[in-house]
């Protein structure tokens, strides 16, 4: 999917053209990849365009980022402030936010601290992640080869660039193979993620996801998930997932900020349930897509408006 290209990218406290959004060839991230960053969806409500948990994604890029020793110079609140200042510099109702912090140029030896940090803010038209038909028809997938990270290895609980060189095999494998998506094992065998979504099984009314000791990215909609099922009475709990569960679940379904809540249909050629979207599914797609369009109240608080300035307030 090409990007649409926008007007406006936030550089370090300013707005520049889109076009000078550009690093140096030996800008530290591009021989090692050391960035963090994060996928924020702005949607198009009733009252106005509103971003999801924007606080929460910038809250998890700034731990991203401690993790990785690249303290922000941006609180989270300036991050949210400015993202939501950036939407509205280039007229977008909905859109794709993406926050992006790097080691830039200075040294180009494996130790990053020389390395100044940019701070980039990016926005821009972004449909579904998987296909439009996917939210509702439900996607081919396959167990991937490639294992997810192993722990002491690389943190999965940072958002970080270099940890998705592991996420581009994973996508690259099951594109490859004719598959949409791929999911991933953690080093022991049990089911992990997608390449950059959360899983969930459903069976026998209840819903299981891998606990994050799998090798797991803590998404937010994954939270979002979690909280949507104890509000509907759904039973909800973590535990660790063998491979052929998969196989027998009644209902399987990714989530994540682009593939949002995204049904699977088969993995491996196996057909999971009937073979597209199940009702515990739908009824989670139809509470999510109904909060976030404004048809039901956000009585969470997870979308921030961003036709005004952002009140601290909240």
């Amino acid at each position: 999917m090409a990007l649409k290209k926008t007007e406006w990218i936030w550089h370090n406290g300013k707005m520049i053209p889109w076009d000078q959004a550009q690093i140096h060839v030996l800008s530290h991230v591009v021989s090692y990849g050391s960035s963090v960053f994060e996928g924020i969806r702005c949607y198009e409500t009733k009252h106005g365009p509103a971003a999801f948990r924007l606080r929460e994604h910038m809250q998890r890029l700034v731990h991203s980022g401690h993790i990785y020793r690249m303290e922000s110079p941006y609180t989270v609140e300036q991050l949210s402030t400015a993202a939501a200042e950036l939407v509205r510099e280039n007229h977008l109702n909905s859109c794709y936010i993406r926050p992006l912090m790097i080691r830039g140029y200075g040294d180009v030896n494996v130790n990053p601290l020389p390395c100044p940090i940019e701070t980039y803010l990016a926005c821009w038209e972004w449909g579904a992640y998987l296909g439009a038909e996917a939210l509702e028809q439900g996607v081919d997938v396959c167990v991937s080869s490639w294992a997810r990270l192993a722990p002491n290895t690389l943190p999965s609980m940072a958002k970080a660039g270099a940890n998705y060189m592991n996420s581009q095999l994973i996508r690259m494998e099951a594109m490859a193979n004719g598959y949409a998506e791929g999911i991933a094992l953690d080093t022991n065998g049990y089911v992990s993620e997608g390449s950059g979504e959360n899983i969930f099984i459903v069976r026998d009314g209840a819903i299981l996801t891998p606990p994050l000791a799998a090798s797991v990215l803590p998404g937010i909609t994954r939270g979002t998930i979690v909280t949507l099922c104890q509000d509907l009475g759904i039973p909800v709990r973590e535990e660790m997932i063998p491979r052929e569960l998969l196989y027998i679940a009644d209902e399987v379904f990714f989530t994540g900020t682009a593939a949002e809540i995204t049904p699977l249909r088969s993995v491996d050629r196996i057909t999971i349930g009937a073979g597209r979207r199940g009702p515990i599914t739908k009824r989670l797609q139809d509470e999510f897509f109904a909060i976030l369009s404004g048809a039901k109240p956000d009585r969470h608080n997870w979308l921030t408006p961003v036709a005004a300035p952002v009140s601290s307030a909240r």
